[in-house]
């Protein structure tokens, strides 16, 4: 112990030094978005390495309850194929009818959080893979998360279990739509606000993907009905929903592209632009 107190009284100006340089660095970072965003991007490349390492160890311990679920997949895959007239084609899974092979980027979990109030996901599939920005996650179940930021080999998703999350979703038998919201208590279920009185909703009722989103396509699974709550103050209802997947344990997704994406948002900003 003493040995360390006179390493420390030797040093102090260095490491003095030291401290106060970390402290400007992290300032300005914070202060700058532009510094931010190359150091998000740059841990991005460098964490999403030890992930896929760490994912590797993982995997060998998980091997039964992955198999099983691959099993579920090929054999609901196999049934659309013995049910399609043109058994050349790739076979599309069935939340993403409609949506062409070349528009689906097949990826894999390497690291997921969900015991934050702001949660994150990383893949092993970057820009390099054609992955960007806004694009929407799913899996088999229902949705996953919004590709958040990427490196040339990786990328990170805000989990629908972030409290900063936002989704056009709607229940199915009306499409009455809302916003999917997560209020950061339970992990298999989240929120639906702004849902008017109008609506006819009863517990069980499946919500899914709504039309004015162009991130996610239209009528992807997320979960169904649990709890229907009245806001005293507002015309709406707030809908707890059970989630389809388990955002605990999650293997391959799905990364899709969306090519209206970039046509709608520069309509709307002629739009804003005329106003």
């Amino acid at each position: 112990m003493q040995q360390i107190f006179n390493f420390i009284f030797k040093n102090s100006n260095k490491l003095l030094f030291l401290l106060l340089l970390s402290l400007s660095l992290l300032l300005t970072i914070q202060s700058h978005s532009y510094h931010k965003s190359r150091v998000i991007s740059s841990a991005n490349f460098l964490t999403g390495g030890v992930y896929e390492e760490i994912n590797n160890i993982t995997e060998y311990l998980n091997l039964k309850s992955e198999n099983e679920a691959l099993a579920l997949e090929n054999a609901r895959l196999k049934s659309i194929i013995f049910n399609t007239k043109d058994t050349t084609k790739v076979p599309i899974p069935q939340n993403l009818k409609g949506t062409a092979p070349d528009d689906i980027i097949v990826s894999k979990v390497i690291h997921n959080s969900y015991n934050r109030h702001e949660n994150f996901l990383t893949l092993n599939s970057g820009a390099k893979d054609g992955v960007k920005t806004d694009m929407g996650v799913i899996n088999s179940l229902g949705i996953v998360g919004i590709i958040d930021k990427t490196s040339p080999k990786y990328s990170t998703v805000i989990s629908i279990l972030n409290t900063k999350s936002q989704i056009n979703a709607k229940i199915k038998k009306s499409n009455h739509f809302g916003s999917l919201v997560w209020n950061g208590k339970n992990t298999g279920f989240v929120q639906l606000i702004d849902v008017p009185r109008l609506a006819n909703v009863r517990k069980g009722d499946t919500i899914v993907t709504g039309g004015q989103s162009v991130i996610f396509p239209e009528n992807i699974n997320i979960g169904t009905v649990d709890k229907v709550y009245k806001e005293e103050e507002t015309n709406y209802y707030v809908l707890n929903i059970k989630l389809f997947n388990d955002m605990t344990n999650l293997g391959h997704v799905y990364i899709i592209k969306s090519k209206d994406r970039d046509e709608v948002n520069n309509l709307e900003k002629e739009t804003l632009k005329d106003e």
